[in-house]
């Protein structure tokens, strides 16, 4: 195991982000990137990844992925809870899992997702692929929340910075815009700040799509369940072109927050409706396994899938099935994806938001 600072350069470049606000202020000023590395290095290595699971590449990246990856959201958005999320991210690294997925918006304004994952990233931080995402749709504000991401997460680089939740054209014109956060991405890349850009959606693939078409990101995070079929599909035109252009393709909602496994039970309806404002509600248990849910999306053409933990227990259980993964067959993947409808809809609960 490596102390993190080992790798992050010369006492300067530590200076620089630990110095309060400094961050933002000079990534904003013309002279800027003479304190920032330009040298980014090796690409993370967890030497238990190949014996834990099977690993596929991450696009044109250059990384081989472990097909299981840890997200940040379940546990590691809970605010005060960091007695129970920082060990599982441990674990997960003790397991063999390569990936990380967190954002600037998981866990509130104390981001929390990013404090906990920071903890561990202070002492392992070259033992795993590391993303964050921006919510924010303008050049500037998109700088103030990489130094905030870098200042929580305790690096001085992300391997993957995206942009979070492309939802319809109207965020593809903001983030393209004169000023859009497509200026800070891109500036970032170029001064070694982050390794890779991609974007992230799950509301509709037409938006995702025409992002892919503007610029040659290296990846997309997108909602890939067995539920998709049925409602608004990525699987028809997004998918493939992912795969045309040889994108790291990274599947989240899996479990669709839990509505689609059979063990799941639903809270009242008035609970739901009033924690999750605008959501289908779910009035019954879902239809499938974890093991059916996340072989469904692990036998389509993805690098590797995230999922958030709410447990030491739950994690351990989806490495294991990662680690003894074999492809459905056609037939396997019909069968599943029919099973799934009934609960398509609360399972695809964020294809069904108003959004602007």
């Amino acid at each position: 195991m490596s102390d993190n600072h080992s790798t992050l350069g010369n006492q300067g470049r530590r200076d620089f982000l630990k110095a309060s606000g400094a961050v933002t202020a000079a990534l904003l000023a013309p002279s800027a990137m003479a304190s920032v590395p330009k040298v980014l290095p090796a690409l993370p290595s967890n030497p238990l990844t190949p014996t834990a699971m099977p690993t596929r590449n991450l696009g044109k990246t250059g990384y081989k992925v472990g097909i299981f990856s840890l997200g940040g959201q379940a546990a590691l958005e809970m605010p005060n809870n960091e007695a129970v999320a920082v060990p599982i991210i441990e674990r997960a690294l003790d397991l063999g899992v390569n990936y990380i997925d967190t954002s600037s918006i998981y866990g509130g304004p104390a981001r929390w997702s990013e404090q906990y994952v920071g903890k561990v990233m202070a002492r392992r931080r070259n033992q795993a692929f590391l993303a964050t995402k921006t919510k924010e749709r303008t050049r500037d504000d998109s700088m103030r929340m990489i130094e905030k991401s870098l200042q929580l997460l305790q690096t001085d680089h992300v391997d993957l910075w995206q942009l979070h939740d492309i939802g319809t054209i109207f965020d593809v014109d903001q983030v393209f815009a004169k000023g859009g956060a497509m200026e800070a991405l891109i500036e970032m890349k170029e001064q070694k700040v982050v390794r890779h850009l991609g974007l992230t959606g799950h509301y509709r693939p037409d938006a995702l799509m025409e992002g892919i078409r503007r610029y040659p990101f290296d990846t997309v995070l997108m909602a890939m369940s067995a539920a998709d079929p049925h409602h608004f599909s990525f699987n028809e035109q997004l998918l493939p072109l992912a795969v045309e252009k040889q994108m790291g393709i990274i599947g989240m909602k899996i479990p669709g927050r839990g509505r689609l496994l059979s063990n799941w039970t639903p809270q009242p309806l008035e609970v739901q409706k009033k924690m999750w404002e605008g959501m289908v509600p779910a009035p019954t248990p879902g239809t499938l396994t974890m093991r059916e849910a996340m072989y469904y999306t692990l036998s389509r053409p993805v690098s590797t899938i995230i999922i958030g933990c709410d447990s030491i227990a739950q994690l351990e259980e989806n490495v294991h099935l990662a680690r003894e993964f074999t492809p459905l067959s056609d037939g396997q993947v019909a069968e599943v994806v029919a099973r799934a409808e009934p609960v398509s809809k609360p399972s695809l609960f964020f294809r069904f938001y108003d959004r602007p």
